[in-house]
């Protein structure tokens, strides 16, 4: 039986990351028809594509009322992002970074990551979380911020003359819709969508099994395997985007993926379904301070991720997994 749940992990985790891909495909092609600016969609239908295994897992971990897998899965794939993602690609090729994304970016992923250290601390005296809850306004800031960092982001767009001009709207307006391809896109969006969410029901499930046959806490299986397995698309893309020598789409899909974790998943879930922190630490979160912390010195030196300082990332990474499972 326990052999069986772990291929369920695995099945449920392939269903999502596979499922994301089929919804983002389908939604870019549809809106490529219907003549969306590339940059809309990029900022928007990729960029949240790219987060649905981590929202789908996360909003059924919460509904399940197993919030430390939630919020685990968060926490984890951030630092699984900043550190062994950002390591392993700069680890292939070392990564030069925008003085935008180290001035402006990275900012706003330091920011999202300690209005989430405050949340978490917000209704208790005790340096421990334990018992702690991400309330429904707490919810609402975290929504409030990823609508702050949306306006920001499409104002930046737009000033760097990336966002289509008034005239450029008009004449893809006047331009005839492409309805060739309309019945299978809304095929892969609906089909993707299904997959989404019968694979995070299967993973949530199995791996909370799994944590309970052996003992484990459920924040540690959130931090480690669920966030590994949801953060499986973002190493794919990274290392692929530095190998081909494109570091800033690397390093700017994990920047944004950062910030859609915190603010608009943990947001979004807690929205939801309120949640209750059980075996997240301090260390856990102050891991994630460090490690976006780390990021931005290395980035803002020399606006360069070096292979010495991707080792000290991935080494970090490794530390950290250590003794998560030292703890067991």
């Amino acid at each position: 039986m326990t052999w069986l749940n772990i291929l369920y992990i695995v099945i449920g985790a392939a269903l999502v990351i596979w499922g994301a891909d089929r919804l983002t495909e389908g939604a870019s092609s549809l809106a490529r028809g219907m003549h969306v600016p590339e940059i809309i969609i990029g900022l928007t239908i990729v960029a949240a594509g790219t987060s649905a295994p981590e929202l789908f897992v996360s909003l059924v971990s919460a509904l399940k009322g197993t919030a430390d897998l939630s919020v685990g899965n968060v926490i984890g794939s951030n630092i699984f992002n900043t550190t062994l993602i950002v390591g392993c690609s700069a680890l292939v090729a070392p990564m030069v970074v925008a003085k935008s994304t180290v001035k402006k970016d990275i900012p706003f992923a330091v920011f999202a990551s300690l209005l989430l250290f405050v949340l978490c601390f917000d209704d208790m005296d005790s340096p421990h979380l334990w018992g702690n809850e991400i309330s429904r306004s707490d919810g609402l800031i975290l929504l409030l911020g990823f609508m702050a960092f949306m306006i920001y982001t499409f104002h930046e767009a737009k000033k760097e003359g990336l966002m289509p001009t008034e005239e450029e709207l008009e004449d893809n307006a006047e331009l005839p819709k492409d309805y060739s391809h309309l019945g299978r896109n809304l095929f892969w969006i609906v089909f993707g969508l299904a997959c989404l969410i019968f694979g995070s029901n299967l993973f949530v499930d199995a791996a909370t099994y799994v944590a309970h046959r052996f003992g484990v806490r459920q924040s540690v299986i959130g931090l480690t395997i669920v966030a590994g397995g949801t953060s499986l698309p973002e190493l794919a893309t990274s290392v692929v985007a530095a190998y081909k020598g494109r570091s800033a789409l690397a390093i700017g899909n994990v920047i944004g993926s950062n910030v859609f974790n915190i603010l608009l998943i943990l947001g979004l879930t807690a929205f939801v379904h309120p949640l209750r922190i059980m075996g997240i630490t301090i260390v856990d979160l102050m891991v994630l301070l460090v490690s976006i912390g780390f990021l931005w010195l290395f980035a803002f030196t020399k606006y360069y991720v070096s292979r010495r300082e991707a080792a000290v990332l991935v080494g970090s990474f490794v530390v950290y997994m250590c003794w998560l499972f030292y703890l067991l």
